[in-house]
């Protein structure tokens, strides 16, 4: 049976606000948290979570991992902004230290995961006309059906989801898409001479972790070379670790052109996002022709370095590969009727629940919640699980636990 559902007075007084004085878009768990400390996050009744949803794997250091938050401290007292009008003393160490660490002549530092997803879709057209030829205004850029880049309108100009397009047209042109997962599809948009870029997720994480089959990331790469189209890969969620490697294209040793960067490049302290590319792609935009305030600012820089130091000094890839494999093993044990598939790659998983009732994943997620796991359902029916990659064995085994007995809602 499913517990019922009882907030506390101080909750009910939260939610009453939000409802009142927020837009209505979203629809989140209604619990209200006040505190986060590495795998584990804190309502303002003082319970305590395990956190699987990371901030949509902003937060994969985990919640103020204390080396970050001395950057943040140190930066914040010192200069927080300046605007590209100017130059400061952060920037430049910060883009040799992205140079070296992802091998890229190049970095073009923005703020949030779409505005970077923007910023590569402007780039691939200006290198598609000043360097494969395009003529003028026809450049086109392929991209995967059931796609998830963000929510500006150019980026719905290409998504598949109604809840994203529905009454917010007209559309910007310029793109044709294609399934994920299906290099035939791809060789054949690859066909028109006016394709500047594919455009894809390595493992599409809002449709429900859609892990694509072993070999796709080098025939797309293959199939870039060949038909002289860059390869962009839109690593926000998939990237820094979280898949156990330091990039999920890495998994087949394949270098995108372009690599899009945000999310957990700040470890969820501030909005910090970044795209990736070698001179031939990147000088193709000149001065004033793209930029952003926030973009590039030292306490941005200062605290990105901090949140890269942290993944590889503390083996955040590893341990997410390892931790990973036990959590879908675990899983699999439990030989739940409700979970249909499990599927996913490092520490990005997810289920699909399979039950007659429609809203089963979200009762699921309340469940969980009262249980002391926070997750969140995507698609109606599935549900993600992406941990923080500092968590242990020992806790990934009490988690398995916690969804086991509250899978008994279910029945």
């Amino acid at each position: 049976m499913h517990s019922i559902t009882r907030h506390s007075a101080g909750t009910e007084q939260y939610l009453a606000l939000e409802e009142k004085y927020g837009a209505h878009n979203y629809h989140p768990l209604p619990v209200v948290l006040n505190k986060g400390l590495g795998v584990h996050l804190w309502d303002i009744d003082g319970k305590k979570y395990f956190d699987f949803l990371s901030g949509y794997s902003a937060v994969n250091q985990g919640h103020c991992h204390p080396t970050i938050i001395a950057a943040l401290l140190e930066q914040a007292q010192t200069l927080t902004l300046t605007s590209r009008a100017f130059h400061n003393d952060q920037l430049g160490p910060y883009e040799k230290f992205m140079s070296v660490y992802f091998g890229y002549d190049k970095v073009l530092p923005v703020n949030t995961g779409v505005e970077a997803v923007e910023t590569a879709l402007k780039l691939s057209r200006k290198w598609g006309y000043e360097k494969k030829g395009i003529a003028a205004d026809q450049a086109k850029i392929i991209v995967c059906s059931a796609n998830f880049h963000g929510r500006t309108l150019g980026v719905i100009s290409y998504s598949t989801d109604p809840t994203a397009t529905k009454n917010f047209g007209p559309f910007i042109p310029g793109f044709e898409v294609i399934p994920f997962n299906d290099l035939t599809a791809l060789e054949k948009a690859l066909q028109d001479k006016n394709v500047a870029a594919f455009l894809f997720e390595p493992i599409q994480g809002e449709a429900g972790v859609i892990v694509p089959d072993e070999g796709y990331y080098s025939g797309v790469r293959s199939l870039c070379s060949a038909y002289n189209v860059l390869m962009m890969a839109d690593e926000i969620q998939s990237g820094l670790c979280r898949t156990g490697h330091l990039l999920a294209c890495d998994a087949e040793q394949v270098r995108p052109d372009i690599v899009i960067l945000g999310k957990a490049l700040s470890g969820g302290v501030l909005p910090v996002s970044a795209v990736l590319a070698d001179d031939e792609i990147m000088l193709t935009i000149k001065p004033g022709e793209h930029g952003s305030t926030y973009g590039g600012n030292p306490l941005a820089c200062k605290v990105a370095m901090a949140a890269l130091t942290v993944l590889k000094e503390e083996r955040m890839a590893e341990n997410a590969g390892r931790m990973g494999n036990i959590f879908r093993t675990e899983l699999a044990k439990l030989q739940s009727p409700h979970i249909s598939v499990i599927r996913g790659r490092g520490l990005l998983n997810a289920i699909v629940i399979a039950h007659a009732k429609k809203d089963a994943a979200w009762d699921l997620c309340m469940e969980l919640m009262q249980n002391g796991l926070l997750a969140k359902p995507t698609h109606a029916d599935k549900i993600r699980f992406a941990p923080p990659l500092l968590i242990t064995e020992t806790e990934i085994k009490e988690c398995v636990q916690i969804i086991a007995k509250s899978l008994a809602c279910l029945d």
